[in-house]
Formats: C-alpha cells, structure tokens, sequence
C-alpha cells in the first residue's frame, strides 16, 4: 500500500514537470512550490488547490482508463490536468460548483490527451498542451452559459484595434526586464510572480541546464521581441507575451531537437513567431472574452516539429496516373485521329 501511493506520488510530481518537458518528480514538486508561492502571494490560494487537485484527478482518471504504463509514469497523462486546475481556479470564481467543475474538466483532460495524441501519432508529433487548451477554453466558454459557474479574471469581451496611443510605451529599467524576464517564466503557470519564475529555473536546471538555459534565453528574446513590436507595455509587464515562447524555446531547443547552434537558430526563429502568434490570438479571441492560454507555444512548435529530419517539400510535378490522365485515356485501341490521346504522367 506505502509503495503504491509512493509510486503514485512520484507519477503525479513527473506529470507537473512535464509541464515544461520534465520527467523529473524534483522539477514537479518545485513547480508546485512555485505555484504555491505565487498564489499564496497574490492571496489567490485556491489556485495551488487547483493545481492540485488537477494533477491528482487527471492521473487517477489515466490509472482508470489503463492507459499505457510508461507513458504513466513518465507523468504524460498529469501536466494538461494541473493546468487546467490552475486555468479554471484564475478564470472562474471558486466555489462548490467550480471544484466540480474543475474535476470534470481535469478528468476530461486526459481523454482528450488520449484522443489528440492518436490523431497526432500519424504525423509523429506530440499532443503538447493542447488538450489542456482545448478542455480550458471550453470551461471558461461555459461560464457564459451557467448561472452557478460566474467568470472571474476574464477579460472584457472586445473586437481587435489598433492599440491607443502610448500603449506600447514602457519604461526600460534594469529592473523592469529582470523581472518580466522572470514573469514570462512563471506565467506558463498563468502565475504572475517574480519569485515563481526564479524557482521554475531552478526547477529546470535540477533537471536539465539546457532546458532552463533555453527558458531564460527564450524569455529574454520574447522580450526584445515583444519591445521591438510595439505590444502592449502592462501585457509584456505582466509575462503574457513570453510565456507560450518560453515553452517554444524549451521544446525546440533542447527537447525535440538535440542542443547546438543551428538548433539554436531554428529555436530563436520559433521564438519570435511565437510572439506574432500571441498577438494574432489576443485579437481573434478577443470577441470571446477568453484567454489564448498556450495555444501560440503548440500551434509554433507543431509547425516547427512537422519538418523533423525531412526538410524537403513534396514537389510541384505531375501525378502519375492523376485525374486528367485517367479520364483521358482511350478505351479501345482505335487508331482513329480522332481518338483523344492520353495524358502524359
């Protein structure tokens, strides 16, 4: 008995690390810690609970559905579970009906990892957060049409526009890009916490230099990035345009891809479009009222994973045997002139 909820520990702590590629059970407890510290913080407990109980459910629920064992205890059926506990503990106003409501949504999380991962394995990629993104932008949807689920810390729904005059205007102090630097870290936990990004370093490094060296280098050009564009100052104040290029710049530089210049290059590219991308999705969802959560991290990392050692694009020539050819081939062999000739392949 001592030894199962030891291993069942040590699955759930894996599965938050694997928020950000980690399949290291210290790296998870030190993202809940982190998570802890942020929302203690902030006087937002309810959101360490959150991600909690979201870790634990969506475990237990991929223990139920027998999924595959080592992928259980890699801890990749946990870390689109925590994030939903975190995502609907921010965004809705908790009560009974909330925690039922995150329940559901962490178990739902799992099924939905099952079922993006199978459609995904035909191109050899990985689900990455999207089922939590998916599930989460379904919860936070509903609140509009529940009286007992009320929205809270969703923005104003609105149509996209050119930002006001001064909006992008920031003051570049050493401490202001320190602490955004950090800020874009700890918000792929949606925690706006200076402190949380320090420790989420750290979490990474016990676990992987590379991947805490790409985390800070990524937040840092997500920054620069961000600046250059002309974002929004209190959104790049807060982490919102770093978070989703922190976890692009993890993922290519030194998961998916083996760490060296040339990665690092390809790595930084994914980076920068993760900002536009950002961008793009803070407009479109706009109308929605709904945050874009990290959909920019896996809509970038997917189209950057898709070439993987194959960079080379289906050519344009003819199909052999193609629609024209078929159609226009003769059906006896008459030698009249006026019979059609077929189409070269």
């Amino acid at each position: 008995m001592v030894t199962d909820v030891l291993r069942f520990v040590d699955t759930a702590l894996r599965g938050a690390g694997q928020v950000m590629f980690q399949d290291s059970p210290l790296t998870g407890l030190l993202f809940l810690a982190g998570i802890a510290w942020g929302a203690i913080d902030a006087g937002t407990s309810e959101v360490a609970v959150g991600a909690v109980v979201g870790l634990v459910v969506a475990t237990l629920t991929a223990l139920a559905l027998d999924v595959d064992r080592d992928g259980l205890r890699q801890g990749m059926y946990g870390f689109n579970g925590i994030l939903v506990g975190v995502g609907a503990t921010t965004f809705l106003h908790v009560d009974g009906y909330v925690w039922a409501y995150t329940v559901v949504g962490a178990a739902v999380s799992t099924v939905a990892m099952l079922a993006v991962a199978n459609v995904l394995k035909t191109w050899g990629v990985p689900a990455l957060t999207f089922p939590f993104v998916l599930t989460t932008w379904f919860l936070v949807l509903g609140a509009w049409a529940f009286a007992n689920v009320e929205p809270s810390g969703l923005g104003p729904a609105k149509l996209p526009g050119v930002p006001a005059a001064g909006a992008a205007d920031v003051d570049l102090t050493v401490s202001f890009l320190v602490e955004t630097l950090f800020r874009n870290i700890s918000q792929v936990f949606l925690i706006d916490n200076v402190a949380t990004g320090v420790i989420f370093v750290v979490a990474l490094a016990v676990s992987s230099t590379w991947s805490a060296a790409f985390a800070v280098a990524g937040s840092a050009l997500a920054l620069v990035t961000s600046l250059v564009l002309g974002a929004d100052g209190s959104s790049i104040t807060n982490g919102l345009f770093g978070f989703s290029a922190v976890l692009t710049a993890i993922a290519l530089g030194s998961v998916f891809y083996t760490p060296g210049a040339r990665v690092a290059g390809f790595a930084a590219l994914g980076v920068v479009f993760t900002v536009v991308v950002q961008g793009s999705l803070d407009g479109a969802l706009g109308p929605m009222g709904i945050p874009t959560f990290t959909a920019p991290f896996v809509v970038v990392t997917w189209l950057f994973l898709l070439p993987k050692e194959r960079f080379a694009p289906v050519h344009h020539v003819p199909i052999a045997g193609g629609a024209l050819a078929s159609s226009a081939r003769p059906t006896s062999l008459s030698s009249s002139s006026s019979t059609p000739q077929e189409a070269p392949s």
